[in-house]
């Protein structure tokens, strides 16, 4: 049995000798793996950023439907109570007069050019 324990003690210490030699190398390696971890994981720092950026884009995005909402809004409002507003649709999308007036309708190719120029 006394060569059973010195055999024990011998692979104890063989151990204990390993660890103090490599402990301290392979602590550092396994807060290396970690802080990378942190970084580049899936959950990790670039990952979480790339998020941010995502719902900063989306809410930006949310945003600007909600202001064109509220002017579509505006604009059924007017359409339901102006009857000027109506009036200027029909006149220019549909290309509807009065009894009595006659629309004359140049094609784009022969306008003008709108060129800036001074006054005479």
């Amino acid at each position: 049995m006394g060569a059973a324990r010195l055999k024990e003690m011998d692979a104890k210490e063989k151990f204990e000798s390993l660890l103090k030699h490599y402990g301290p190398v392979l602590l550092g390696l396994l807060v290396l793996v970690l802080v990378v971890h942190d970084v580049f994981g899936t959950h990790g720092y670039l990952a979480m950023r790339r998020t941010q950026n995502e719902i900063n884009k989306v809410e930006a995005g949310l945003e600007q439907l909600n202001k064109e909402n509220l002017q579509l809004e505006q604009e059924v409002r007017e359409l339901k109570t102006d009857p000027h507003k109506i009036e200027k649709i029909a006149r220019d999308e549909l290309g509807l007069a009065k009894p009595g007036e006659v629309i004359i309708k140049i094609p784009l190719s022969q306008h003008l050019p709108q060129t800036p120029t001074a006054k005479h």
